[in-house]
């Protein structure tokens, strides 16, 4: 089976839409680029957290990019962030998978699917609902 086109979530209630229009079936969350440096592995981890205690059974794959920097990257993983894209150095990347995959995560290679983004969406459920069918 294919995995799920990936949703862009620049908030709480992005990702509230993209659960709901889910409705069960799997999704994939992605931050906005460099999102680790804008709003921290912290405020991304917080998103999580949140998602968890709204849809404690949803099946999420919420991958935060970190950009070209590594420090993002390892202070994600440092907070439980399983699931990060890194675009830096491919030596930095293979070490960063490394440690990644000890503590149960994924490192995320930077190209794919342009995710759908929710921006100025008057209806951002029957947004995800469309591109998720």
């Amino acid at each position: 089976m294919e995995p799920p086109r990936p949703i862009r979530v620049l908030c709480l209630d992005d990702a509230r839409a993209a659960l709901a229009a889910a409705a069960g079936a799997p999704v994939h969350l992605v931050s906005a680029p460099d999102a680790a440096g804008a709003l921290g592995a912290g405020g991304w981890r917080a998103l999580l957290d949140a998602i968890a205690r709204e849809f404690p059974d949803a099946p999420v794959t919420a991958v935060l990019d970190c950009g070209d920097a590594a420090g993002h990257a390892l202070a994600a993983l440092a907070l439980g962030v399983t699931d990060i894209r890194f675009s830096g150095e491919a030596a930095a990347a293979a070490r960063l998978s490394d440690i990644a995959q000890a503590r149960g995560g994924r490192l995320h290679p930077p190209d794919g699917e342009e995710p759908l983004d929710l921006r100025g969406r008057r209806d951002p459920v029957a947004a995800c609902r469309d591109w998720l069918a």
